[in-house]
Order: structure tokens, then C-alpha cells, then sequence
């Protein structure tokens, strides 16, 4: 259980179920099911979602530890790169969902890889996302590195934190970038409003750094690879909307016209490299452009 508490000063006719996402990580919706099952009080007493606010207002949020859930094996073929004792890269399709969460407790990497491994992944990141140890969207396909016990883990995770982790992106973003290569350094934090939604802030972000590398013009939009330097949830969505010209298809952060053949961004984990736990010897690995991608690349020429 978490509680969370904060004085309302602002526009006092901003609704509680508004106001609430302002200070937490919860959507309006989640806010106001925490308000109508009494997990919220104003100045000591329940109130109503509807309720407007006065500068002041002490406003408390109790918010539920979420009910335990232990991912199942499932069958579900994986496309192995590599694998040893120590560890697995697995070329994840567009469309799967790394680890089991609300609305997606089964056909997961996780559940999958549960089938595959059995007891041999570690176990750090609790039942929820055993042998995880960075993740990709949904919707965004390709390698991921999968740690087989805890010693591999911290050692692959002590080079995600290090910035010694090679993660080469291929990407279809929109419109012709200006140059034909560069940096975007600018720190990522959860938007302001849109909780769900990650952004760039002036203030409260976590570093993070994109480079950007233009390998082909198309006809309204660029081929483009990029190199993580750190590795914020959403960053490389993030970064490139940032700067005008959002990944294609991403239909959180670019326009709202769907490109219906590509089901999400046209974002392709292409590239990880790292130094192997056990062997200490610096590894790569590269994934082939998916037929999605391949196909609207070809389009996209025309």
C-alpha cells in the first residue's frame, strides 16, 4: 500500500479526479475508482470525484498494493538468437507484450519463455518478470537479452546502468529530417498531464540521449538508425516526436491517422551488444528488418 498526499493549489475549478493525476502515476480513470471505493479523502473526508478544489485542500490518496499474480509457462513458440547457461536474445515480433501486466496476463515473452527455460531465469524482478532485464514495447519488435540466474542479471543490468550497452534502433519516422545526423539530449519524465505518457520536462527528468543517423530519404518520411545512449521507457518515441518528427505509426506520440499495415510504430530493436557475464568477452548480435518493416520501406520508395 502506498499513500500519497499533496495541498491543492491552482485553478479552483479543477475536479478532484483532475487534480490527482497531477501529483501520482495514476490515469484520471484509475483516480477516480480510487475515489469512489474511498481510497481518497479531502481535508480528512470522502469526497466526490466531481468535487472542485480550493487552494488548500490537503488531499490524500491511499493507493492499493496490486493483487499478486504469478506468470504461467505457455507453449508459445520463440525465436532464439542465442542461448547458453548463462543467458538468452530472443527476437521479439511486433505485437507481444514482454511481461504479464493488466490486461495482458497470458501470451506473453515471459509466459513463453517460463515454457522454454523452466526454473532457469532469474529471479530479481519478482514472478511477475522473471529473467527480464530490459524490455521493448508491444508494438515495437526485435532482440531482447534474457538473464538465466541473478549473477547474470546484475551484471548485464550493472551495463544498462553503466551506459555500456549497445542498443541500435532501426526506425521510419516521419517528414525529412535537416540533417543527416545528430543528438537529441533531453531528459525524459512522465507528462505532465497524460500519466500514462512519457515526455521531455524541464524539470524532474531523467537524463537521456539519442543519436540519430539518416540511412535513406523516402517520400515523406526518413529511414533512420539510432544508437541508445540510456535507455528511458519510450525515449526513442519520445525523443524523435520531440523534435518534429515522431516515429510512423506511433499512435501515442505522432499523429492520429493510423497507418493500418504497420499496427503500431515502425520502431525495430536491431542491434544489442554486451560483455558476457561468465566469459567476459564483448558479444553482438543483429536482427534482420521484419517483412513489416521491409514493406513499408518499399512503399514508402514509390
Amino acid at each position: 500500500m502506498q499513500i500519497v498526499e499533496e495541498i491543492f493549489n491552482g485553478d479552483e475549478l479543477t475536479r478532484l479526479d483532475a487534480f490527482i493525476p497531477q501529483f501520482t502515476e495514476l490515469s484520471r480513470s484509475r483516480a477516480a475508482e480510487l475515489i469512489e471505493t474511498g481510497n481518497v479523502t479531502v481535508n480528512g473526508s470522502k469526497a466526490s470525484k466531481k468535487l472542485k478544489l480550493h487552494n488548500g485542500d490537503k488531499v490524500k490518496v491511499v493507493i492499493p498494493r496490486p493483487q499478486e499474480y504469478t506468470a504461467i509457462p505457455e507453449n508459445i513458440p520463440l525465436d532464439i538468437v542465442y542461448e547458453d547457461d548463462f543467458l538468452l536474445v530472443v527476437n521479439k515480433p511486433k505485437g507481444m507484450v514482454v511481461h504479464p501486466a493488466a490486461g495482458n496476463y497470458d501470451g506473453t515473452l515471459v509466459n513463453a519463455l517460463m515454457y522454454h527455460c523452466g526454473a532457469s531465469l532469474s529471479g530479481i524482478n519478482g514472478v511477475m518478470r522473471p529473467g527480464i532485464v530490459h524490455r521493448i514495447d508491444k508494438n515495437t519488435s526485435g532482440l531482447l537479452m534474457v538473464a538465466k540466474n541473478d549473477y547474470s542479471h546484475n551484471s548485464l543490468a550493472l551495463q544498462i546502468k553503466e551506459h555500456s550497452f549497445t542498443r541500435e534502433y532501426a526506425a521510419v519516422v516521419y517528414g525529412n529530417l535537416k540533417n543527416d545526423e545528430g543528438t537529441i539530449n533531453a531528459p525524459i519524465g512522465r507528462h505532465p498531464v497524460k500519466r500514462k505518457q512519457m515526455a521531455v520536462v524541464s524539470s524532474g527528468g531523467r537524463d537521456a540521449v539519442t543519436h540519430y543517423k539518416v540511412v535513406e530519404r523516402l517520400n515523406g518520411f526518413t529511414y533512420t538508425n539510432l544508437r541508445l545512449e540510456t535507455g528511458r521507457t519510450h525515449q526513442i518515441r519520445v525523443h524523435m516526436a520531440y523534435i518534429g518528427h515522431p516515429v510512423a505509426g506511433d499512435d501515442v506520440y505522432g499523429p492520429k491517422r493510423v497507418i493500418t499495415e504497420l499496427c503500431g510504430q515502425c520502431l525495430h530493436a536491431q542491434k544489442i551488444g554486451f560483455v558476457h557475464p561468465d566469459s567476459k568477452q564483448y558479444m553482438e548480435f543483429t536482427s534482420s528488418l521484419p517483412n513489416y518493416f521491409v514493406n513499408f520501406l518499399n512503399r514508402s520508395r514509390i
